[in-house]
């Protein structure tokens, strides 16, 4: 379930000149611009922007640009971004320049749909003017290229059917590649987790559990380090749960000192619309505290405001 659905009847028009009366001449009427925003959704959002530039001869992105900074002007400047561009991005973000910001990587391709990663592929394709895989092949090495690599295809088997023979076979195969030898075969992790569908990786991990005496979690664990344990760890959560596998996300990103605004601005952003109202309830489940609370302890001002707004409210 979403937080932000938009309004079944609006005038882009008036929307348009409401954001412009909000930005013109002294000063910047920051909750006219957060109001307008957090009641429409996307594609309303991108029919704004259209009529911006028709009816006003500005370009509105440009505006916000000029009128808004730092981590609110951040977040409004994703909500105004297709959700598709959005994680494109996002992922060149994670890899321009010094360093790499695995966590984005991970957190992206491995809880996106096969569409999803299809359209990502394509759009990253069309802005870059190259691949999302030679970018991810040449920014990140060994076994977690592979995984990320594998993940990027959006190939997984998407249907329902479960073969108990198979469900057998593969809880074994990935006992005798982890907990049963000396060393791992990341192999055979990496075939069966990432191209299995989830109706049979579930009953895999259930099998496991019965075959090696601990969760396949506990395993990749102890078996696996850095950042290919992440990323195999985020593919097994976001099978379980994926609503779950966000909050822990956001959890992470605000507990302890400092906040990680790069996954919390991302987070907040890119499922609004999706299955927020799913993560807030998992939230309270799993740490006893609501996200809306979280988010109103641990970040200030307009950025605070927006962020309550995309949360939806308080539970």
């Amino acid at each position: 379930m979403a937080a932000i659905k938009g309004v079944s009847s609006f005038s882009a028009e008036q929307e348009a000149h409401a954001l412009r009366k909000a930005m013109k001449g002294f000063g910047t009427d920051e909750d006219a611009i957060i109001e307008i925003l957090t009641k429409l959704n996307i594609s309303q959002r991108q029919q704004v922007l259209i009529t911006y530039k028709s009816s006003i001869g500005r370009d509105l992105i440009d505006d916000l640009k000029s009128e808004l900074s730092g981590n609110f002007e951040r977040v409004i400047l994703g909500m105004m971004t297709p959700t598709t561009m959005y994680d494109v991005h996002e992922l060149r973000r994670a890899m321009k320049g010094a360093g790499t910001d695995e966590g984005c990587l991970i957190e992206i391709l491995a809880s996106r749909t096969n569409g999803e990663i299809r359209r990502i592929n394509e759009n990253y394709k069309l802005q870059y003017g190259r691949t999302l895989e030679e970018d991810l092949v040449s920014d990140t090495s060994s076994m977690f290229r592979r995984v990320l690599v594998s993940l990027a295809t959006g190939n997984r088997d998407e249907g329902t059917y479960v073969d108990d023979a198979l469900v057998q076979q593969d809880a074994q195969c990935l006992y005798e590649a982890g907990e049963k030898k000396w060393g791992t075969d990341e192999v055979q992790f990496m075939a069966i987790l990432c191209t299995r569908n989830r109706c049979h990786l579930l009953r895999v991990f259930d099998a496991y559990r019965r075959i090696a005496n601990k969760d396949i979690t506990d395993s990749i664990k102890s078996e696996m380090s850095g950042d290919l344990e992440d990323a195999l760890l985020a593919v097994v959560k976001c099978l379980r749960n994926k609503p779950a596998y966000f909050a822990e996300r956001l959890y992470k990103s605000m507990k302890g000192l400092g906040t990680d605004d790069n996954t919390l601005i991302r987070v907040m952003v890119s499922r609004c619309e999706i299955d927020m109202l799913d993560i807030r309830r998992e939230f309270l489940t799993m740490y006893g505290k609501s996200l809306y609370s979280f988010i109103k302890g641990d970040c200030s001002g307009d950025y605070r405001k927006v962020l309550l707004r995309l949360c939806g409210g308080e539970d």
